[in-house]
């Protein structure tokens, strides 16, 4: 299994230098993010029931990125005791990539007709919640930043990743590629496209003191 390449300053999210105060006018990074590449096809070996009749399949969505500032504003750290959910539905994870803050915790649902075992043996969060049947969920806390994949011990197609910040400053983009995050206090920040394992484009861009919508674009080739 081929680690992500994604450099963990990056979620550890160090503070910036001249980092700017939160009791400062706050404003909107927003854009749009154009994925270009052709992601490869998934490598798979053939499972027990493909040797008969596949089952139904899904593709993922490998497009879908997320968006987030290299260094957080100071003041910015925090732990979110939200929850959020990764379903498998026809043989996929659902969704692909799932953004999230350190303390959530992330319900791993299944949909399929068939047995399911999500596991990860990456860093920031090793587990294995064994199998387990349609319509059952299991649960998994992520306390520590990092990019976690996500992988099924039945289905060997299957892979997801989960990016864990701890800070709030990050967004996933839409079905369009657009994406938006609020709240930014002024300030010079680097902002980062991250694409289908690895962190694809950088840009930097300025807050200004009043505020307002701050337009930045990625295009990942």
């Amino acid at each position: 299994m081929r680690a992500a390449r994604l450099p963990l300053l990056a979620l550890t999210l160090a503070v910036g230098t001249a980092a700017p105060r939160l009791a400062q006018a706050a404003a909107s990074i927003r854009g749009r993010v154009e994925v270009m590449r052709e992601p490869p096809a998934a490598a798979a070996r053939p499972t027990i029931g493909e040797l008969s009749m596949p089952s139904p399949r899904d593709l993922p969505n490998r497009r879908r990125s997320v968006v987030y500032l290299e260094a957080a504003p100071q003041g910015a750290f925090e732990e979110h005791e939200g929850r959020a959910v990764m379903d498998q539905r026809h043989e996929t994870f659902v969704p692909y990539v799932l953004a999230i803050t350190v303390g959530t915790t992330v319900d791993f649902t299944n949909s399929d007709s068939t047995y399911t075992n999500v596991f990860s043996l990456s860093k920031p969060r090793r587990f294995d919640l064994g199998r387990y049947a349609a319509g059952q969920s299991k649960a998994v806390r992520f306390d520590r930043p990092g990019v976690v994949r996500v992988f099924c011990e039945i289905h060997s197609h299957m892979s997801a990743f989960i990016l864990v910040f701890n800070h709030r400053f990050y967004a996933t983009t839409d079905a369009d590629g657009r994406y938006r995050i609020d709240n930014v206090p002024p300030g010079a920040y680097t902002i980062v496209a991250w694409n289908d394992g690895e962190a694809r484009e950088t840009r930097t861009v300025r807050v200004p003191e009043e505020g307002g919508v701050v337009e930045q674009d990625f295009v990942v080739r």
